[in-house]
């Protein structure tokens, strides 16, 4: 029996319903399974008779197109975990993925905001012309956004995802739900605290979505990644910082500066999030650039 479309939609389902990925995963495992279908072209009939020579073959084409590693690595993760389902799940007898090689993956060092940048950053929706806003209180809202991105280290998803609920106000703490539906508690700093309270001050923001969007006609008000990715181009632009700034970037200044200043890497690791410590690691790397930068600059006999 061949491995049809049916075992495809099967094994999207068993991602989405026993290992609670997210929309995002399951949209990168369609389109990596697709992918490999469209390199292969009229030589695929059934995923039974792909041989561990094809994937090779697809790997090599796949550097010869000089994709990032990452890429390369994160297609090739679906199809591994596809085939692992195949055989736990549909009787596969043999997984040709078991013994390709991938590409170590490349060790990037995240780009990070200085302490100066990051202030600069945080007083720009308050120095901005009140007249560009439909709302009144949306330089609030925007303060108290930056603020908690830079307070705790939040993915952008977990952000917009909040509840007024899931803040505490008497321990200063956030429920965030997570990759894979895992819940953490993560502590709200003093600043991002008072910036909170005054943006649901002014919004009268009581219950139901923490960030609003401007439309009061919305029956679903809460404010989307892809607003808040606009709102922070936006302040950005006003900023001299001379390069491009993400939510994910605000997340990994987060993740140095704390590390900067004594945190220690398994505190730092469980306020991200991360399932792994390694994945945490490579922030020590940049602490330890930054270290010799600033030994570099200010030792009269650095150099």
């Amino acid at each position: 029996m061949s491995v049809t479309r049916d075992d495809v939609a099967g094994y999207l389902e068993f991602q989405r319903t026993e290992r609670n990925a997210s929309v995002r995963t399951l949209r990168n495992y369609s389109h990596a399974l697709n992918a490999y279908e469209q390199w292969r072209g009229d030589a695929f009939q059934s995923w039974r008779d792909c041989k561990a020579d094809d994937f090779r073959q697809y790997l090599f084409a796949l550097m010869k197109q000089e994709l990032a590693r990452s890429t390369i690595r994160l297609r090739f993760s679906a199809l591994r975990s596809f085939y692992k389902y195949l055989v736990h799940r549909c009787g596969l007898g043999v997984n040709p993925l078991a013994e390709i090689q991938l590409p170590k993956p490349e060790r990037k060092l995240p780009v990070v905001l200085s302490l100066s940048q990051i202030e600069q950053l945080l007083e720009m929706p308050l120095r901005m012309e009140p007249e560009s806003r439909a709302q009144p209180w949306q330089a609030a809202r925007d303060v108290a956004i930056l603020e908690l991105f830079y307070s705790s280290g939040l993915r952008v998803s977990e952000l917009v995802a909040l509840d007024v609920s899931d803040a505490d106000f008497i321990s200063e703490t956030l429920r965030v739900v997570g990759k894979g539906n895992k819940e953490r508690l993560v502590p709200i700093g003093s600043h991002a605290m008072a910036a909170m309270q005054k943006y649901r001050q002014q919004a009268g923001v009581h219950e139901g979505p923490l960030f609003i969007n401007k439309n009061k006609k919305s029956n679903n008000r809460r404010l989307s990644v892809r607003s808040v990715q606009m709102l922070l181009k936006k302040y950005l632009a006003a900023t001299d910082i001379g390069f491009d700034v993400t939510p994910h970037k605000l997340r990994h200044t987060f993740a140095t500066h704390m590390l900067d200043h004594g945190a220690d890497l398994r505190s730092v690791q469980t306020l991200l999030g991360h399932a792994s410590l390694s994945t945490t690691q490579i922030y020590t790397h940049v602490t330890k650039e930054r270290m010799r930068e600033a030994y570099d600059s200010a030792h009269p006999r650095a150099e």
